[in-house]
């Protein structure tokens, strides 16, 4: 149903091409009429003024009579008359009227209506079945008259059709070749996007390379941009797709194949304590998948939370104590001391609060993994400090930190600092997460180590929106 709509909607060549010659050709139209209706009033005058003129004549030959002749007569005999109406492309045909319709000489039955005005009245009459232009005449002198004259109107309409001719003829074959330069210059700069149609339609659903663009307008240009912004978006979406699948199955890898040993060792065996440890073991590497999933996923979820996050009014003291206690079983566990400090006044600022809650889960989950002291007692501090300018969000701790050119290294994915390498734990994806968290929430990163030894991860927070209030208790 799609494809037969296609097929029947109009081009948009042929669309171009209605939408400048029909009011074009109804410009022209309204022009010709214009035109004629001018020609054709100026012809008009012409052709009266002369007829005008030739009644004029005849009135002038016209004399007070006997009384015997009704009292008015015309001078001029009839071959004399002819002699000075003759006109070699139309008839002419005159009468002399008295006041009271009576032919005094002329062409009998030929009569208008008589009125005594002192302007001519021009009008049509039919006469002997033929149709004729006219103009009467009212005169005063010698005695009371009227000459009606009367002529075919033959030149004045074939001097009609010619201006007619001669005026919308070549308007015609103008009309006409700008219709085919239009038709050749739109299909010329219409190429383009046919090409460009005819590449995207035969591109293999593979290949999101950019498609190439010649357009010799802007639109076309833009259009070809556009295209190849949508592919890049779709390659870049198809690219993280593809990383995220290979690296779950290359992660994935060592601590599913440690479980398939521990449990094949396992079953070799009868000694239940034996299987207690192969259980622990199993049970450790499970959590370990499990971590490795879960960050995985942030980072599908930070990729596409990238068009999609929205910034809000968030509490960061309330976050804060929540991840605390979120940890704290964990880090009492461990032997650390987990605390908090700069929440005991609300501290609002602008993001989101599920990244930024991703980003303490991270921070604290590297923190107790390889932020443990050696000899002295361990400590991680999540702290928040409230400055003018700026709000700090970080979390320290006292182990054996990282070099300044780990530091460097540490925000890429898959790459671990010492402390992991020596442990043989994680997977280097942590400190990753948070800086593409740092990266949507619109907040800088820093890391440095603490004295004497330990490593500082913080979050600067423009200073937006604050508040302050009721203390929120951990």
């Amino acid at each position: 149903m799609n494809a037969e709509r296609l097929v029947l909607k109009p081009s948009l060549r042929n669309r171009l091409l209605r939408h400048v010659l029909l009011p074009l050709a109804l410009t022209w139209l309204l022009g010709s009429a214009l035109v004629v209706g001018i020609a054709t009033y100026f012809t008009q005058q012409a052709f009266d003024r002369a007829l005008l003129d030739d009644a004029y004549l005849v009135a002038s030959h016209v004399r007070r009579a006997d009384v015997g002749a009704g009292g008015v007569e015309l001078s001029l005999s009839a071959q004399e008359m002819s002699t000075v109406l003759f006109d070699q492309s139309e008839s002419l045909y005159f009468a002399v009227l008295r006041p009271d319709g009576s032919l005094v000489a002329g062409h009998a039955g030929l009569s208008a209506k008589l009125e005594s005005a002192g302007q001519p009245v021009f009008g049509a009459l039919d006469y002997q079945n033929r149709s004729l232009r006219s103009v009467t005449i009212h005169r005063e002198q010698p005695v009371d008259f009227y000459v009606v004259m009367a002529q075919t109107t033959t030149s004045r309409d074939r001097l009609l059709q010619r201006l007619l001719a001669f005026s919308m003829a070549p308007q015609i074959l103008l009309l006409m070749g700008l219709a085919l330069w239009l038709q050749r210059a739109i299909e010329t700069d219409l190429n383009p996007l046919a090409e460009l149609t005819r590449l995207v339609g035969k591109r293999d659903a593979r290949d999101l390379t950019p498609v190439p663009v010649s357009g010799s307008t802007r639109d076309v240009q833009r259009l070809g941009l556009a295209v190849n912004a949508l592919l890049g978006r779709i390659g870049q979406s198809v690219q993280a797709q593809r990383e995220f699948s290979g690296n779950v199955a290359h992660e994935l890898r060592t601590p599913l194949a440690g479980i398939r040993a521990l449990a094949e060792y396992g079953l070799r065996h009868t000694d239940p304590h034996v299987w207690r440890e192969q259980l622990q073991g199993i049970a450790h590497s499970q959590e370990r998948a499990s971590h490795l999933v879960d960050q995985l996923l942030a980072l599908a979820l930070a990729d596409e939370a990238q068009q999609t996050l929205a910034h809000e009014r968030v509490a960061l003291d309330v976050l804060v104590g929540e991840a605390v206690l979120r940890f704290l079983p964990r880090a009492d566990a461990a032997g650390v001391d987990l605390g908090a400090r700069g929440v005991e006044q609300a501290v609002w600022v602008m993001g989101s609060g599920a990244l930024i809650e991703g980003v303490l889960n991270n921070l604290l989950d590297n923190a107790l993994r390889y932020g443990r002291a050696q000899e002295a007692e361990s400590r991680i501090t999540v702290a928040v400090h409230d400055a003018p300018q700026a709000v700090v969000l970080s979390v320290s701790d006292n182990g054996p930190g990282v070099s300044v050119a780990q530091m460097q290294q540490l925000t890429k994915r898959w790459v671990q600092g010492s402390a992991g390498e020596a442990l043989k734990e994680g997977s280097g994806l942590g400190l990753a997460i948070v800086s593409e968290y740092a990266r949507l929430l619109g907040v800088q990163v820093a890391m440095q180590g603490e004295s004497p030894s330990g490593l500082r991860v913080s979050l600067t927070f423009a200073k937006t929106l604050m508040g302050s209030g009721p203390a929120h208790p951990l």
